[in-house]
């Protein structure tokens, strides 16, 4: 199964940068957005989503224009779970979840901090409040994958300025312990699993040319239930892909093939 993560900072704007041609030739099973900013019935485009075999779950803001998760899967899923059951959280449609016979699959859009201090408090009510969520859903679905856009790097090696970003909102030390404590709960950082070379980058500014510098930020993460641990083949950064601020990432998960029906 190939999962794909991508904020695409407007799919409205991502579209009118050909994405869909990289949708197809991608050839992914699921596809996680973040930062939508648009509901479906403003989309032209959709039955060549529809084209591509993908069947599409939307769960954009109430706020017209901003925020909102998306799922695009080829196989059917057995449930979609629409938010957390968080009402300020869902009203930014900050989640949206699908459930796989296998793995179950999250596209979470955390908030940024980086407007003022009163997004920032929001920023720390979510992580604790999502973070309490995401450890109850995990004891009923081992199986899976928290993909998205977390406003947060890691640790040092995942920006590239730690000494000038110390005070920076996705780089504060109460989110990176977080992030510590969120991994250390039984969640693997599948890029860092089987990559752990520097100047490896999901977000970049779009002042002084940072992309071009390759000056970024790994905030984006496929995050895999550690009970997945032995099914990770691939996890990958794709920069090459330039629809938006943020660039995609991937996980391939490998399963046992299932024995035909009334088989042996």
């Amino acid at each position: 199964m190939k999962i794909i993560t991508y904020n695409v900072n407007g799919i409205r704007s991502a579209i009118s940068k050909d994405w869909l041609a990289w949708l197809q030739a991608t050839d992914a099973d699921v596809v996680c957005l973040q930062e939508i900013k648009a509901t479906p019935d403003v989309l032209t485009d959709l039955g060549l989503v529809d084209a591509l075999g993908y069947k599409h779950y939307w769960f954009p803001a109430e706020k017209k224009g901003y925020s909102g998760t998306a799922i695009f899967c080829k196989q059917t899923p057995k449930h979609i779970e629409y938010g957390c059951g968080i009402p300020d959280f869902d009203r930014e449609g900050r989640c949206i979840r699908v459930d796989f016979d296998e793995v179950s699959v999250m596209s979470v859009y955390f908030p940024s901090g980086s407007s003022g201090d009163e997004r920032q408090v929001f920023k720390y009510r979510f992580l604790d409040e999502f973070g309490r969520y995401l450890t109850l859903l995990k004891s009923q679905y081992p199986k899976l994958v928290v993909c998205g856009d977390y406003n947060i790097c890691h640790r040092p090696i995942d920006i590239h300025n730690p000494k000038s970003n110390a005070n920076s909102s996705g780089f504060l030390p109460e989110e990176r312990e977080w992030m510590e404590k969120f991994i250390e709960g039984g969640f693997i950082d599948t890029f860092r699993h089987l990559n752990k070379e520097p100047h490896n980058y999901t977000w970049w500014s779009f002042r002084a040319g940072a992309r071009g510098k390759n000056l970024g930020w790994r905030i984006d993460y496929t995050m895999a239930s550690t009970e997945l641990e032995a099914n990770i083949k691939r996890a990958a950064i794709l920069p090459e892909a330039r629809h938006s601020d943020h660039c995609p990432v991937l996980l391939e998960l490998e399963f046992a093939p299932r024995p035909p029906k009334g088989g042996v």
